[in-house]
């Protein structure tokens, strides 16, 4: 059984699609532990009814908090503050697969950053879009988790961008998992497909 936790290079980069495909390809259970807004249509609704299997379970976050804004900050409008200590992961014998919320070091608190809910042993899988800046934030949150002795992949998403890629590819010699297109939609069939597609290299 093995533990992915799939992070981003900034915030609306595709995590959530990633993910499911991740759960669909492993039957894993899904855990995101903090969600900030959009409690009606949370990332964990949306991987549950884009994952086909009968194996997955989904798991409540930890913290679902109201306003759609970094952790941090949601947190603090509804009064509370966020203790890594009660975010627990659930327990589970199959594998499981971890949504972190915007990027690698979006604050959760005043001292702790998502990279603090990382385990040693987890299986890090990066999420990155191209746009300007991308090749930055890439280096600088792949580069991030390696110099902290994490084993990192990369996913693509979006369309394809040679320049963009080979250069972080040749500058963190970082293992890549696939790419995600701009699809016209996404459903259970095509989750699937992508999920057949990635399977062997996870």
């Amino acid at each position: 059984m093995k533990t992915l936790f799939v992070t981003g290079i900034s915030t609306d980069v595709g995590k959530t699609i990633a993910s499911a495909i991740l759960v669909e390809a492993l039957q894993a259970d899904y855990f995101k532990p903090v969600q900030a807004g959009d409690l009606d249509n949370s990332d964990t609704h949306k991987v549950e009814r884009l994952v086909s299997n009968s194996k997955s379970v989904f798991h409540q976050n930890s913290y679902a908090l109201n306003t759609p804004m970094s952790p941090h900050g949601a947190a603090e409008l509804d009064g509370i503050q966020i203790d890594l200590k009660q975010i627990k992961r659930p327990k589970t014998k199959n594998s499981l697969v971890i949504e972190g919320a915007g990027g690698l070091l979006v604050p959760l608190n005043s001292t702790d950053t998502i990279m603090d809910l990382i385990e040693p042993t987890d299986k890090v899988i990066v999420i990155s879009r191209h746009y300007l800046g991308s090749i930055n934030h890439s280096l600088l949150t792949i580069n991030t988790l390696k110099d902290k002795g994490f084993d990192v992949s990369i996913i693509y998403s979006g369309d394809e961008h040679k320049s963009t890629e080979s250069i972080i590819e040749k500058m963190t010699n970082v293992k890549v998992i696939g790419r995600i297109n701009d699809e016209p939609y996404f459903d259970q069939n095509v989750i699937k497909e992508y999920a057949e597609t990635f399977r062997s290299n996870l």
